[in-house]
This record gives structure tokens, C-alpha cells and sequence, in this order.
């Protein structure tokens, strides 16, 4: 699992996406480097709900054969382009997040004084970038979809907050740049949203 969420972060805050996203929106690229470590243990969380509730791995592979394309990797400028000239944006995923979407936003909004439409872009337009990750990492992993089932839920309890928040955590400490804490803040919401057990 350390392997992937390594890769993950290595891959979309390591290199020049927050830099490229931070432009098309006008914000600061830190504000995307705080906001992806939010997002991730979200969407995986999301994804476990599914399997839950939703048809199992079968229903993980719909969401991410659907959703996650790993070709958004290797061309993130068009990416960002195209998202950015959205008018519409579903931060709740069409229900993958169920409302946490909107509460996230909302405390974006509120902890890095964005204005609500900026905010609401932030969801949406991270959101096909970590799942094209997690789609890339199933299909070359050598494991495939059994690999991915057992990385939703490391430890069997049925929670996936014990499994990846304390690892986002952690890495957002070591690597966070400002020094208001307001990512902090964001993680500190993560239990609630997601049902923490």
C-alpha cells in the first residue's frame, strides 16, 4: 500500500500538476498540494463504500474504467485546459463522495478564502487525475483488481481511515510549505466525512 499512496503523492504533488492547476484557477499552488492529501483517502474511501454497498470489486472496476484514465497523466496542460473552461462542477462526484464533496468545499472555500465557484472546481478537476493513478497502479501492478480490493481495507477492520489518512498525514506534515496549518484543518474534518470507526 506504501508503495502506491508513495507514488501517488510522489506523482501529483511531487512534479508541476499543483503549479499547472494553481494557474488555470489563480490560486495558490500550495493550497492543491494541501488539498490533494484531503482528497485522495476521500475518493478511496468512496470507492470502498461502493464495493460495500454497490457490487463489490466488479463495481470498483466500473468506477475506475469509467472514470480513471491514466492517459490524464501524460497530458496534464490539456487536461487542466479543458477542465478549467468547465461552467458546471459536481463536487460530490456524482455520488461517489455522497455530500462530502460539498462540505469539502465549502471548508476550502472558508480555510483558504477562495471564492465558492473557484472551490468548487478543486473536487472535480483532482479528482480523474488520482483515479487515473489508481487505475494505472490496478493495471500494472501484477495483481490487478484482488490487489486493489485488499489496498482499499489494509488491515480487514472495514475502515479505510486508519489504513490512509495517518499516511497522508504525515506526509502533508513533512512536506507542507505553509505555516497557517490551514491543511491541518482539512484533515482534521477527514473522520467525520468519511464515518470514521
Amino acid at each position: 500500500m506504501t508503495d502506491i499512496l508513495n507514488g501517488l503523492l510522489g506523482n501529483l504533488t511531487g512534479g508541476d500538476t499543483p503549479e499547472k492547476i494553481g494557474s488555470a484557477l489563480n490560486i495558490d499552488p500550495n493550497i492543491i498540494k494541501q488539498a490533494i492529501p484531503v482528497l485522495a483517502p476521500m475518493i478511496l474511501g468512496g470507492l470502498k463504500k461502493q464495493s460495500e454497498t454497490m457490487g463489490g470489486q466488479e463495481r470498483v472496476d466500473h468506477i475506475l474504467n469509467k472514470y480513471g484514465d491514466p492517459g490524464v497523466l501524460d497530458n496534464v496542460d490539456s487536461f487542466v485546459e479543458e477542465k478549467s473552461k468547465q461552467e458546471s462542477f459536481d463536487a460530490n462526484l456524482g455520488g461517489l463522495l455522497g455530500n462530502s464533496g460539498t462540505q469539502v468545499t465549502d471548508v476550502l472555500t472558508k480555510n483558504f478564502n477562495l471564492d465558492g465557484s473557484t472551490a468548487a472546481k478543486l473536487i472535480p478537476m483532482l479528482a480523474p487525475l488520482i483515479l487515473g493513478y489508481l487505475t494505472k497502479s490496478r493495471d500494472t501492478s501484477g495483481e490487478g483488481s484482488a490487489g486493489f480490493a485488499s489496498f482499499l481495507d489494509q488491515n480487514g477492520d472495514g475502515s479505510i481511515i486508519d489504513d490512509v489518512a495517518g499516511f497522508f498525514t504525515n506526509k502533508q506534515q513533512n512536506n507542507q510549505q505553509s505555516s497557517q496549518g490551514s491543511g491541518g484543518g482539512l484533515m482534521d474534518i477527514l473522520g467525520g466525512l468519511l464515518g470514521n470507526k
